[in-house]
């Protein structure tokens, strides 16, 4: 497997910026502190890369021997505690809600960009032949950090109830799968990114939801 190892890095920084903004936000409407915001906001970038590593027996967890991605989430939460801070009125009106616009966008792509990364290490580990598992992995760092986030902050995961979210991530992985042995992997890999983000965004603007057993 040839992946271009400059554009796995590229895809990577992307959902980690993504992911620890929005774990840093969910930290600043629930009122944490300075050190509450950067672990919600580190954890949510590479608590599901964590849980990858250890499921394949990756230990220590790359988060620890490459701490590249965990600087670059700190750097991020940081520069968006110093914006709110610095602007209360960000959490307000008009700016809020551009803010949260591109949130969407962004946890979209970080959303896809993790999950063709999950399944990428879990490949360059040995697994490749192992489809149920590379998905599985896939998914997993795609939803981990998000699953860490909500329950360190005390709500239902979003992943159990928002609009096709892990839907969206399996729907990708299973995508490239599918595609890496028959076409070129970098090309598999964007493809089956696109796919989750492209699901994403359209649950999100029609509210696409899942059945629940009560109507609501």
């Amino acid at each position: 497997m040839k992946i271009d190892l400059s554009l796995l890095f590229f895809v990577e920084a992307i959902g980690t910026i993504a992911f620890a903004s929005s774990g840093a936000m969910v930290a600043v409407k629930k009122q944490m502190d300075l050190l509450g915001i950067i672990v919600l906001g580190v954890t949510t970038a590479v608590g599901g890369g964590m849980l990858r590593d250890i499921i394949i027996g990756n230990i220590p967890p790359s988060l620890f021997t490459d701490p590249i991605y965990v600087l670059l989430a700190f750097i991020t939460v940081m520069l968006l505690f110093i914006t709110v801070r610095r602007n209360q009125n960000f959490l307000l009106g008009r700016h809020m809600a551009a803010f949260e616009k591109i949130m969407n966008i962004f946890d979209a792509i970080g959303l896809g960009a993790f999950t063709v990364v999950g399944i990428d290490t879990a490949v360059l580990a040995g697994y490749g032949d192992y489809h149920f598992l590379i998905i599985f992995l896939g998914v997993i760092t795609g939803v981990g950090g998000g699953i860490l986030r909500d329950i360190m902050a005390g709500q239902t995961p979003n992943v159990l109830k928002k609009h096709i979210y892990a839907c969206a991530s399996i729907a990708g992985a299973m995508l490239y799968a599918s595609l890496m042995n028959h076409i070129n992997d970098n090309i598999a890999m964007l493809a089956g990114a696109a796919a989750v983000i492209i699901i994403r965004l359209l649950a999100t603007r029609f509210c696409w939801n899942l059945p629940t057993a009560v109507n609501k």
